[in-house]
């Protein structure tokens, strides 16, 4: 009997040749009539079933479904986790999500966010420096990938870089999709209580950052508890998902050698070179979601009750919706709306940020580095298939 699979796993599930390509079973998935349906095995709710959704216009409109719900509110009965925490906004749906959203919105608007871009700018060039400095081998991961999202939350939070460590480790075992619930527990215990001091020295004296606006504009309308979850918001959405965004967009650059020239060589080429990096790697495994009631996706009948996967991997890569080639890549392709960042009222909140700290990190790597390329054969590199965002481990290169 086929073991379930965890719930990560099955939504951004990769081929074993490729590991940028959706695997052969979310392929068939995505050209079978009807969803689905699947035993999986979720870190906190344990072994569910849920109806796997897989094509471009389906994944669109269960993203938009407003009885589709990514979470329905806090029990204040249950420990302290990822989605029972007050303020994380991928626990709440519905007015209560629009309230507190809305609190966020104007610190991640394109104007804010370009005001960022000179400290970011400032931020790569002297990582940058310091690999020529340490050369001619790095672990972009490590020495690239990780610290410029994690500089950037540093200075959304307005916490010592120092504080980065336990803000990885936590972010790694909550986001894993494979560790149990005791450790899911342990790691979500541990970022409460920073981000706790956190939010109590911006009470005191509220900062510049986001945390430092929101609390100075609707302090009074938010618990310390909501703010924890603002803050946890903004790590987990921003931290991850970024350095795993720009440490595979090498590698995929390393593997098609014309199109990294044409980001390297090419300035106007910079934009969609990134909406299609976007597109073509779809690294995060959306949240699941829970029908709240019976609902249809396009004619297809989901019950109340039901738990619901997305495959923004399958979704970007359909014909119907790329029709030419869209298993390619293609950085110069008219940039299409892809689903890395979601749909719909739960879309990602700092998508303007990764563009961003992307758009500035990718060529000024390869333009300090043209001769960039793997330092070990590409057979050696290995995966976080189990986690919630897909990425390498490490990622050794030479120049």
């Amino acid at each position: 009997m086929t073991q379930p699979r965890s719930v990560a796993f099955v939504a951004s599930e990769r081929d074993g040749v490729c590991p940028f390509d959706p695997s052969q079973d979310l392929r068939r998935m995505r050209e079978t009539d009807g969803l689905p349906r699947m035993r999986v095995v979720h870190p906190v709710l344990g072994e569910v079933e849920a109806a796997v959704v897989t094509r471009y216009d389906d994944v669109r409109a269960a993203f938009a479904h407003p009885r589709l719900v990514t979470g329905n509110g806090i029990d204040p009965d249950q420990p302290r986790t990822l989605y029972n925490q007050p303020g994380f906004l991928l626990a709440y749906s519905g007015a209560e999500h629009a309230r507190l959203r809305r609190m966020l919105t104007g610190s991640f608007t394109l104007r804010q966010v370009e005001r960022l871009r000179p400290a970011m700018e400032a931020i790569i060039d002297e990582h940058l420096d310091a690999m020529a400095e340490r050369g001619p081998v790095a672990d972009l991961v490590a020495d690239f990938a990780l610290p410029i999202p994690s500089l950037a939350i540093c200075e959304l939070l307005e916490v010592p870089y120092s504080t980065r460590s336990m803000f990885q480790r936590c972010s790694q075992v909550i986001m894993s999709g494979t560790t149990s619930a005791d450790e899911v527990l342990a790691a979500s215990t541990e970022l409460h209580e920073a981000l706790a001091d956190v939010v109590a020295r911006h009470r005191e004296a509220p900062g510049e950052g986001v945390l430092g606006t929101v609390v100075r504009k609707h302090g009074a309308e938010l618990t310390d508890e909501e703010l924890i979850g603002f803050g946890t918001t903004l790590l987990i959405g921003g931290h991850e998902t970024t350095a795993t965004q720009l440490a595979l967009s090498v590698l995929a650059l390393l593997r098609n050698p014309e199109q990294l020239a044409a980001l390297r060589d090419d300035p106007d080429v910079t934009a969609t070179a990134v909406e299609e990096l976007l597109r073509h790697l779809a690294i995060p495994a959306p949240v699941p979601r829970m029908a709240m009631a019976d609902v249809e996706i396009n004619g297809q009948p989901i019950a109340a009750g039901e738990y619901v996967l997305m495959s923004a991997l399958t979704a970007n890569r359909d014909p119907a919706f790329v029709p030419r080639d869209p298993d390619a890549l293609d950085l110069r392709r008219r940039p299409v709306t892809q689903l890395s960042f979601g749909f719909g009222v739960h879309q990602c909140l700092g998508q303007q940020l990764a563009r961003m700290e992307l758009k500035a990190a990718l060529p000024a790597l390869l333009r300090r580095f043209p001769t960039l390329r793997l330092a070990v054969p590409e057979s050696a590199l290995r995966y976080r298939t189990g986690s919630t965002v897909f990425g390498v481990e490490e990622l050794p290169v030479t120049w």
